[in-house]
């Protein structure tokens, strides 16, 4: 058997996302409706599931506030805002949450795959940007499966692909959780201190049988320790 897989979801987990994805999510939904939107109140909406698609929870705010915009048209002002020229995008703010060497470490042990909501041309723009010599094979993005998370689907075909491999999930989110739970794959749960709803989110990966919790990606090894 070849050696056990550890799929990353990317966003919250890989990355911090603060000044990226959730601070785009803000200023579209301020752009559409004037309304400004709390750090905690996205949260909310993320501990509540179903929410993982960040173009779908930004529309779902504006209609909750008494706007009708198209979907489409929310997803261009979030593109616009996220990317932006290629020099100016708020994917730039993103930060890397491994320190020098973790990752590493770790992929001695085990390989490495990603399981995540956003667009496969975009975690190959962070990858690129932060780790470029490490390989996460295979990559399922948005538009690699037909039903997203909390839908196990990308953890399926790449359990399937893994030629008995052991596998492990690592999210951030109750819909990760689920997702996991579904597929019959253990789940690793990241909870930073920092989150603005931290204990919320560690009860509801207590609630949904987590293998683990840590507080972020550094701290994996101590998981596989014992």
């Amino acid at each position: 058997m070849s050696q056990p897989l550890l799929v990353f979801d990317m966003d919250g987990v890989l990355v911090d996302v603060t000044e990226s994805y959730r601070e785009t999510i803000a200023r579209t939904v301020v752009h559409f409706t004037g309304v400004e939107i709390t750090p905690e109140q996205i949260q909310d909406y993320k501990n509540r599931g179903g929410f993982n698609d960040d173009w779908k929870l930004s529309h779902h705010i504006i209609a909750s506030a008494g706007v009708s915009v198209p979907f489409d048209d929310v997803v261009e002002h979030f593109q616009k805002l996220f990317l932006g020229n290629g020099a100016d995008g708020l994917i730039l703010r993103e930060r890397w949450v491994a320190r020098p060497g973790v990752l590493e470490k770790l992929n001695q042990r085990f390989r490495f795959a990603i399981f995540t909501g956003r667009p496969k041309a975009e975690v190959e723009l962070t990858l690129n940007r932060f780790a470029p010599r490490l390989v996460f094979d295979p990559i399922m993005g948005m538009y690699e499966v037909s039903n997203h998370k909390p839908a196990p689907d990308g953890l399926v075909e790449i359990r399937n692909a893994g030629a008995g491999s052991k596998l492990y999930y690592i999210g951030d989110t109750p819909d990760d959780a689920r997702c996991a739970r579904a597929a019959g794959v253990p789940f690793i749960g990241v909870a930073a201190p920092s989150n603005p709803r931290y204990l919320d989110l560690v009860f509801l990966f207590q609630a949904e049988g987590a293998f683990a919790i840590v507080d972020d990606i550094n701290y994996l090894e101590e998981v596989f320790s014992s």
